[in-house]
């Protein structure tokens, strides 16, 4: 038989949540996994090269957690040998990937894992904070995330030699005054360049007849991003096609005489691209609790904050700053996506045959 405390304690649990108490709360699945990696106490993590973004991909988790973050920082073209090479040996040392060109890189191995199981706290899988109303995942599995799509600059002049004002389209780039005086990085390996020349392609009023009409033009191809930047820098060409932007911005910088035209003016646009700000989770992670706490971190306000003001990009999340880049370099309705799954097959099928028939191999 109950007692009359017990009854009065039975009652106020039954209609606490109407008049407005609080219900006495269970271990959060959040707080339980903050704890479990505590305990793990590292997250191993392969990044971008770069000091700056090491340090923002690292320094603030490991105050906030505290818990390490191993950090290897590879260019994504040496991430598939390194992981398939450690997983024939039996060794699975990884628990994260940020990088570009995931699609190319590690969809083929089958080592990426879905994110959304991952995905814990409310900040994050609420669309309300994402460009577009939803996040944005490369891949129909939903394996890979695209964090920071932004616009680039694709267009650079020197400013003692062209005004860059007076460029309204692309199209400008086929005056005959501009013949044998336009840079731009080799299309035909991957990089700016081809990006560049995917989105001409791509673009219903440029396509493979104004690639054509350029290559009329005699472009001087050269491979290394310095050079082209360099080149213009000093007056040796007036203008570039489709080399580093984030290089560019940094010798505007020094004082050097670069401009990079605004997309916005351009009839054209530009197209929109994340660089290595892609996110994929391996499967088989050897810290599965901190791996969960680091992407959610990264996914955050907090952590795309770090992060794209080291980078220089753009973020996907809607209450993150934008002020530390370039006003154009906020993404553009309607802008092509370059890192499509839908545009990577035409640049493969299409545009690189092309653009090695044109430049020779």
């Amino acid at each position: 038989m109950m007692t009359k405390s017990a009854v009065l304690l039975l009652c106020l649990w039954l209609v606490g949540p109407v008049l407005g108490f609080a219900q006495p709360s269970q271990p959060d699945e959040w707080g339980r996994t903050v704890q479990a990696a505590r305990e793990e106490g590292k997250v191993s993590l392969i990044g971008p090269p770069g000091a700056q973004r090491r340090d923002s991909l690292t320094i603030p988790f490991q105050r906030k957690y505290g818990i390490d973050v191993n950090y290897w920082a590879d260019p994504a073209p040496g991430i598939p040998t390194r992981i398939s090479a450690e997983r024939r040996a039996g060794r699975y040392l990884w628990d994260l990937v940020i990088a570009g060109a995931m699609d190319r890189i590690l969809l083929p191995l089958k080592v990426l894992a879905p994110l959304g199981p991952a995905l814990l706290l409310p900040e994050v899988k609420d669309s309300q904070f994402w460009r577009g109303g939803a996040m944005e995942f490369l891949d129909a599995g939903r394996q890979i995330l695209v964090m920071t799509p932004f616009q680039r600059g694709t267009l650079f002049v020197n400013r003692e030699l062209a005004d860059p004002d007076a460029f309204r389209s692309y199209k400008d780039l086929l005056d005959p005054k501009w013949t044998g005086k336009i840079v731009i990085d080799d299309p035909r390996k991957p990089g700016p360049g081809q990006a560049t020349f995917t989105f001409f392609y791509l673009h219903p009023e440029l396509g493979e007849a104004f690639i054509l009409a350029l290559v009329e033009q005699n472009p001087v191809i050269l491979k290394d991003y310095a050079q082209e930047i360099d080149a213009v820098g000093r007056g040796k060409y007036p203008i570039a096609v489709g080399t580093s932007d984030s290089l560019a911005e940094e010798r505007i910088k020094q004082g050097i005489p670069i401009a990079i035209v605004d997309p916005r003016r351009l009839r054209e646009g530009s197209d929109v691209n994340p660089a290595s700000g892609m996110v994929g989770l391996l499967n088989r992670t050897p810290h599965p609790n901190a791996a969960r706490v680091y992407l959610n971190w990264l996914l955050s306000r907090e952590g795309q904050t770090s992060f794209v003001r080291a980078a220089g990009y753009i973020s996907s999340r809607m209450d993150v700053p934008t002020d530390h880049a370039a006003p154009w370099r906020v993404p553009q309705p309607g802008a092509i996506k370059t890192y499509s799954l839908g545009a990577r097959a035409e640049m493969s099928a299409k545009v690189v045959p092309l653009l090695s028939k044109v430049f020779g191999r």
